[in-house]
């Protein structure tokens, strides 16, 4: 393992003891599950961190697991250009709350990412700024991506185009 990745771990390690973190490592790249209470303070940490800078949040997606406990991860990925360093974030979400805290006040980007992983899942991002919908029709009941939406779609569930 590289000395930035032994860095993050320990700077992580440090700056939130309580916090149980999760490091796995794979094709060179770290990733870091935690739980999803603490996302804006580690997030904010590894941006301002003046070792690590992690200033840009380049994708915030989901995985649905289709499983009834911690149903859904959510997943950020994010890049320190002072280091030329991609580092993956994790925190589960259960289906039941299906939610978890904006990272946009950390980083801007993040508003559009997370408006469309809440479009596509259903994962409520709190104290987002503008969390609707950017594909689907606000009134569209259904999220595309999660595992138990049909591969054809629901038949009459959303009007066509007319040609």
């Amino acid at each position: 393992m590289s000395s930035l990745k032994e860095l993050i771990i320990q700077k992580l390690k440090d700056k939130f003891g309580s916090v149980n973190f999760e490091f796995s490592e794979f094709r060179d790249e770290l990733t870091v599950l935690f739980d999803k209470k603490n996302v804006v303070e580690v997030c904010r940490f590894l941006k301002d961190d003046n070792e690590l800078q992690f200033k840009l949040c380049e994708d915030v997606t989901a995985i649905d697991w289709a499983r009834s406990k911690n149903r859904f991860t959510v997943v950020y990925h994010i890049y320190s250009i002072k280091n030329g360093f991609r580092l993956a974030l994790k925190a589960d979400v259960d289906e039941s709350g299906c939610s978890i805290d904006s990272v946009s006040s950390v980083w801007k980007t993040a508003n559009w990412e997370e408006r469309e992983t809440y479009d596509m899942y259903g994962i409520i991002f709190n104290n987002h700024p503008d969390l609707r919908r950017m594909y689907m029709p606000e009134e569209f009941e259904y999220y595309p991506l999660r595992k138990d939406f049909p591969l054809m779609g629901i038949p009459g569930s959303i009007p066509l185009p007319k040609k």
